[in-house]
């Protein structure tokens, strides 16, 4: 059952922020200032979202699905064997989630992109991510989405990046990359983690 609105509070446990369009989002509290929710996350930081945006709470039983933390030798060793499972070079998913969340299973970004592989709520649900701070899932749904790009795109390794970080529609409006500054630092930081692993 959710929790009505009138009865929001910062909770000292852990929750699921339930928003209107059916998305889920493990956060560790939340506080309400005028008509913006504003969750805790669980990797530090915090997001806003329009008050009408969100259905309720509910509580988050499974206090650390994790488990002990990995080390960045088993991360990468993880992400190697994935990368192959898929069909890709390992130093390409390497130096995706070395770029994306600096290898930290709990990372988050400003727009809310979860994970090792940094997916949108939307993209891992697509690709049946349950749970996008499991470092195994991540790196799984992240590679074989990264598979299916480089399929689409013909191989064309910038074009996949491109999609990756602003989307298909974006490199398919703009016929390439797209010209947003934060996409093109993007395609060519990844490209230079990829030359220095491959």
């Amino acid at each position: 059952m959710l929790v009505g609105a009138a009865a929001w509070s910062a909770p000292a446990w852990a929750e699921i922020a339930v928003l209107t369009n059916g998305q889920t989002l493990k956060v560790s509290g939340h506080r309400v200032e005028e008509e913006t929710v504003f969750l805790a996350l669980k990797g530090g930081g915090e997001v806003g979202t329009p008050r009408e945006q969100v259905a309720g709470f509910v509580p988050d039983e499974v206090l650390d699905e994790v488990g002990p933390t990995a080390s960045r030798a088993e991360l990468e060793a993880l992400a190697a064997d994935v990368a192959r499972k898929h069909g890709i070079d390992p130093a390409l998913v390497l130096a995706v989630a070395s770029v994306e969340s600096g290898f930290k299973p709990t990372a988050v970004s400003r727009k809310g992109a979860q994970g090792l592989m940094q997916l949108m709520p939307a993209t891992a649900k697509a690709l049946g991510v349950e749970d996008a701070f499991d470092p195994a899932t991540n790196l799984d749904g992240g590679s074989r989405y990264l598979a299916e790009l480089l399929t689409l795109y013909g191989g064309d390794l910038t074009k996949a990046l491109a999609a990756y970080n602003a989307g298909p529609g974006a490199v398919s409006r703009h016929r390439g990359v797209p010209p947003y500054r934060e996409t093109r630092a993007y395609v060519k930081k990844v490209l230079g983690q990829y030359k220095k692993k491959s």
